[in-house]
């Protein structure tokens, strides 16, 4: 069959035509596929011109098929019910979670909030891929090619659908007890300019990060220099504790130092709660499957291995804007 003929057949002109074919009338044919008698007719009759061969004879009280047209149908048929089984299949893959999603987040994001909420999920769903991309700064996922991001709720643009995930949190100055016995206790936010500090630099833009402070209502933002530069925040305790100088870091991070000493806090009431995690997308797109289990585990209150589970959560949209 070429393929100019093929242009100019309809799929469901065949469908009807094999129906018709099984009920050998228009009126029993019409009422199964709920479709006016006329209708399908005028269908058959421009599947016959197209074909060039009349497939069905016509009397006021009957259809009979011809036997062209019914070797037609027996070449036909089967094809027709291995496209019937493949879209079958392609729609039952469409609702299974399945595929990659690729993600945008911090190293922070990443381990104190998104993995433990993941990794009980990903496992009960091994044919859910998830590709995560560190960076510290703000990413445009539509340009990059991101299925979503995680960005604090404070960062986030107005068109994307934010999701919450995680708690506020907040920064804190930590420093070794030997680099302040040398160097001194800053008091205030400015002094930190005269002190070696851990730099973060973002990936992305490439830029140095400003260290935020803020204390009744005045907000500062002091850039600082060092020795020593990083894009992820966990080298950073390390290279605190061995004296390298004062590091900016999420407070939870630093917890086990500051409990066994190793690390001090400095300029606590300067330390400001930021926004917590969320979640970003466009809107404008539909979800398959795998997205939306990705979002649902996410928005959980707790990772998914210390709650039940049960598919129906899947059904739950997410709002748009903040939640």
């Amino acid at each position: 069959m070429s393929r100019s003929l093929l242009s100019h057949l309809a799929f469901n002109h065949l469908v009807w035509f094999q129906t018709v074919a099984e009920e050998r009338s228009f009126t029993k044919a019409a009422a199964r596929l709920g479709v006016a008698q006329s209708t399908l007719s005028h269908a058959i009759r421009q599947l016959e011109i197209t074909l060039g061969f009349r497939l069905l004879t016509r009397t006021t009280r009957n259809v009979a098929i011809t036997a062209t047209g019914e070797r037609f149908l027996q070449i036909l048929a089967p094809g027709l019910s291995e496209i019937e089984s493949i879209v079958t299949t392609l729609r039952a893959a469409d609702d299974k979670p399945i595929g990659t999603i690729k993600l945008t987040l911090s190293d922070h994001a990443l381990k104190s909030v998104v993995w433990p909420k993941l990794k009980a999920v990903l496992q009960a769903y091994p044919e859910v891929k998830v590709e995560f991309s560190l960076d510290n700064g703000f990413c445009n996922i539509i340009e990059k090619g991101f299925d979503a991001g995680v960005r604090l709720g404070e960062s986030l643009e107005k068109d994307m659908i934010a999701v919450r995930i995680g708690p506020d949190w907040r920064l804190i100055a930590v420093a070794a007890p030997s680099y302040l016995e040398t160097h001194g206790r800053p008091e205030h936010p400015r002094e930190l300019v005269r002190h070696s500090c851990l730099n973060m630099r973002h990936k992305t833009s490439g830029a140095l990060y400003a260290w935020e402070f803020e204390k009744d209502g005045q907000a500062l933002r002091i850039r600082v220099e060092g020795q020593l530069t990083f894009n992820d925040s966990y080298p950073m305790i390390d290279a605190a504790i061995s004296g390298y100088g004062i590091a900016y870091v999420p407070e939870d991070l630093a917890l086990e130092e500051l409990r066994n000493g190793t690390l001090v806090q400095i300029l606590d009431d300067w330390s400001p709660l930021f926004e917590g995690y969320h979640l970003y997308y466009p809107s404008a797109r539909q979800n398959p499957p795998a997205f939306q289990l990705i979002v649902t585990a996410l928005r959980a209150h707790k990772p998914w291995d210390e709650m039940p589970f049960t598919p129906e959560a899947l059904s739950t949209p997410p709002r748009s804007g903040r939640s």
